[in-house]
């Protein structure tokens, strides 16, 4: 089954998509995820590249991309220096989401449907893109999938995802 135009995104309080919307713009999708930049090889060091990103994607109420606010909080080498300190990267991707979002007047949390877009920040892409493997690749499925955050979407395209 092919990819829709616009793919729906069902909203899922305490989980990964529970920071997910409308607001009096259209609709949004924030988050915060560690990512890589596109290309990165597993090596000594990496925790200096495995990055903690605040998300948050805008939305026309049509599901068109509007814009992204994308903020680093800094490594996984700097949250296992202070894991559990008032400003550890944990601590400061927490309040900088939660100031993103008390921005979004008329806040409601709830399904939402979108278009594919894409970006890239940092070296590490952003967006919920379409990917449609070739015909000859058996068990393959056509899906959408959001990164950097590792949410997979594909038919019977009802909003739930896989990991």
């Amino acid at each position: 089954m092919a990819v829709p135009e616009i793919i729906p995104i069902a909203w899922e309080p305490d989980y990964r998509t529970s920071t997910i919307g409308r607001y009096s713009d259209g609709r949004f999708l924030a988050s915060i995820t560690y990512a890589f930049p596109e290309g990165f090889v597993m090596g000594d060091g990496w925790e200096e590249h495995k990055r903690l990103y605040v998300v948050l994607h805008k939305f026309d109420h049509a599901g068109h991309h509007q814009g992204s606010d994308i903020w680093c909080a800094g490594t996984w080498a700097e949250q296992v220096e202070r894991p559990r300190d008032e400003h550890s990267v944990v601590a400061r991707a927490e309040a900088q989401l939660d100031a993103a979002l008390s921005c979004l007047s008329e806040r409601e949390y709830c399904d939402i449907a979108i278009r594919p877009f894409r970006l890239t920040v940092d070296g590490v892409l952003f967006g919920l893109v379409t990917e449609c493997p070739a015909e000859d690749q058996d068990g393959e499925e056509d899906r959408a999938e959001l990164y950097p955050d590792g949410l997979s979407f594909s038919a019977p395209w009802d909003g739930r995802y896989d990991t």
